[in-house]
């Protein structure tokens, strides 16, 4: 067993804290994003605790526990949720309890992002799309978004502050740009009354001020943090601002969250070679990757869903895409699918799908914290025997 007496506990100046890991994941996968059913987050640790190397894998089995160890990981960054469904104990003789119980002995927090890197911009589909050579058009099935719709009043020199300070809350990002406003010049009326402190007018006086009127949106979720930013930045001691919450009616982008991902090929070829290309792109398992629909089919549009996706065939068949790739897919409902007139099916094994993800989310931790990141590169998939008949 590893000695992890070298483990960091007590945070120094500038160290990162397992709290702060979490932020950027979250901020990366936001937890909003994932299915109702679902369970993503920090499942052991202490969020005040250190964090000096961080170590990734699709799921916290045994095995990846004892790689972590070994590589004297303060924190395991995985996809699968280890407590995701019911759990009524941890104690060290069950199979979860034990993984639990070994984590929180060998000081390592563990935390999960699951349907909700499976939906982010950047998160598991999107990778999956990128090693595939899918150039991403569109989610299959996105993610309804609440959007607010602001609007502050502010005197004429104070716009720019005022702007920049939402801008940098989070407001003004819209389907792919950022930095978007819409700005309207009037005039402003108010009368200062006894016990207030006016930056502009007397006390009991009306007073008009030449003012403009910026509109942003910005995430409903992000309500708080925008109010703050704009009251901050307002020179005024009371500022005048509505908020409403709206149907953006923003057509689905690749910047648009949502479950797997439709886009086009970098290069169009045969069902055949893209099922080729798929086998030699993803990690090899013994479930290998099969493909239902006409070998010499010519494929340009791609349908995917990390994962098992067979509950998106309907979206996939509406797409309008030449092939769906995604995991797990069963007879009955691959059978009717195809007989419906839907596009051609790739089904691959759930681990391959989506544990290309485990390095990505290794290299942006890397890139943004400057810590040692590392995919353990453990195999997780359950299936250890594969057997084909000859042809």
């Amino acid at each position: 067993m590893a000695d992890h007496s070298s483990h960091l506990s007590t945070p120094q100046p500038g160290m990162i804290t397992v709290g702060q890991v979490r932020s950027i994941l979250d901020r990366w996968y936001p937890p909003s994003l994932a299915e109702s059913w679902d369970a993503p987050g920090l499942v052991c640790g202490d969020p005040d605790e250190a964090v000096g190397r961080i170590a990734c894998a699709l799921e916290a089995t045994d095995a990846v526990v004892d790689a972590a160890i070994e590589a004297h990981a303060d924190m395991l960054v995985v996809h699968h949720p280890l407590l995701m469904r019911g759990t009524t104990s941890v104690a060290a003789d069950t199979p979860k309890g034990r993984i639990v119980h070994r984590l929180i002995r060998h000081r390592i927090a563990l935390m999960s992002a699951h349907t909700n890197a499976d939906a982010a911009v950047g998160g598991v589909n999107d990778v999956l799309a990128q090693v595939l050579g899918v150039v991403v058009e569109c989610p299959l099935e996105p993610v309804a978004q609440p959007v607010d719709l602001w609007g502050i009043q502010v005197p004429v020199d104070s716009v720019e502050a005022v702007r920049n300070a939402l801008f940098k809350a989070g407001a003004g990002q819209f389907d792919g740009y950022d930095q978007c406003s819409f700005e309207t010049l009037g005039r402003g009326q108010f009368r200062p009354l006894t016990g207030s402190h006016p930056v502009v007018g007397t006390t009991n006086q009306i007073e008009t001020v030449e003012e403009v009127r910026i509109h942003v949106v910005a995430p409903t979720l992000a309500r708080s943090t925008v109010r703050k930013a704009l009251v901050d930045a307002h020179p005024y001691e009371v500022p005048a601002y509505d908020v409403k919450t709206i149907d953006s009616g923003s057509r689905p982008g690749p910047v648009t969250p949502g479950i797997g991902r439709v886009g086009h090929l970098d290069e169009p070829m045969t069902l055949r070679s893209f099922t080729q290309r798929v086998s030699e792109r993803l990690p090899q398992t013994v479930w290998g990757v099969r493909a239902a629909g006409n070998p010499d089919q010519p494929i340009t549009t791609v349908a995917l869903c990390s994962g098992a996706g067979d509950s998106l065939l309907d979206a996939a068949a509406a797409s309008g895409a030449d092939v769906y790739l995604t995991s797990d897919l069963r007879h009955h409902p691959a059978d009717e699918h195809l007989r419906a007139g839907g596009p051609a099916l790739i089904d691959t094994a759930h681990w391959a799908s989506e544990s290309v993800w485990c390095a990505d989310v290794a290299r942006r931790l890397h890139d943004e914290l400057g810590l040692p990141c590392q995919d353990l590169g453990i195999r997780t998939d359950p299936w250890t025997i594969g057997a084909a008949v000859a042809q």
